[in-house]
């Protein structure tokens, strides 16, 4: 059954601009600008104007998987705002049994190397993505700190690195060796 008409609201907090443009969506705050390409999806996506500066998102004629959209439109935005105001942190922990696994931070924080995974001589390179910035902790041994603004770049950049420490061809219940995302966040935190 198709609904006629289903629309969503997302409040704009203050020092957040938000600008659409034939559903080019550009959110600038106080830690930067990011930009997202959302003309695949058929939706309205307009700024309201009242009391509250406010987006509205509107689905005409959806089917449930076109009406189910809404939501994720409304939380991709959600996100761009909260990585604009706060941005996000991921920490990752090298677990290992017996050789050590050592992680060098090169570039001025762009590149990971990872060596000695399980005693192997090979040498593993990770890029990060655009706006994120990997160091170490100063607070915890063998912890990596993912930083960035946009939530894909810094979720894929961890994604990456944990995917190029997997383990192959051993039994995956006793060689848990590999670096892992320990803790997700932002970087500013709400007292």
């Amino acid at each position: 059954m198709r609904d006629v008409l289903k629309t969503e609201e997302l409040d704009i907090p203050e020092g957040v601009q938000v600008s659409i443009k034939s559903r080019l969506i550009t959110v600038t705050g106080p830690r930067g600008t990011l930009t997202k390409n959302v003309r695949h999806v058929d939706m309205d996506i307009r700024l309201l104007k009242g009391k509250k500066s406010q987006v509205g998102l509107a689905v005409w004629q959806g089917g449930r998987k076109h009406v189910a959209c809404l939501r994720t439109i409304k939380s991709l935005i959600s996100n761009m705002i909260i990585g604009v105001t706060k941005g996000f942190q991921y920490k990752m922990r090298s677990v290992y049994a017996h050789f050590p696994i050592n992680c060098i931070i090169q570039e001025g924080g762009s590149l990971v190397e990872i060596r000695n995974f399980l005693g192997e001589k090979i040498v593993r390179h990770v890029q990060m993505l655009d706006g994120v910035i990997i160091s170490e902790s100063k607070a915890q041994k063998d912890e990596l700190i993912l930083e960035g603004n946009d939530v894909d770049n810094v979720s894929q950049s961890a994604a990456s690195i944990h995917g190029i420490c997997r383990v192959r061809n051993k039994d995956i219940r006793k060689f848990l060796d590999g670096i892992y995302v320990s803790e997700k966040g932002t970087i500013t935190t709400d007292e």
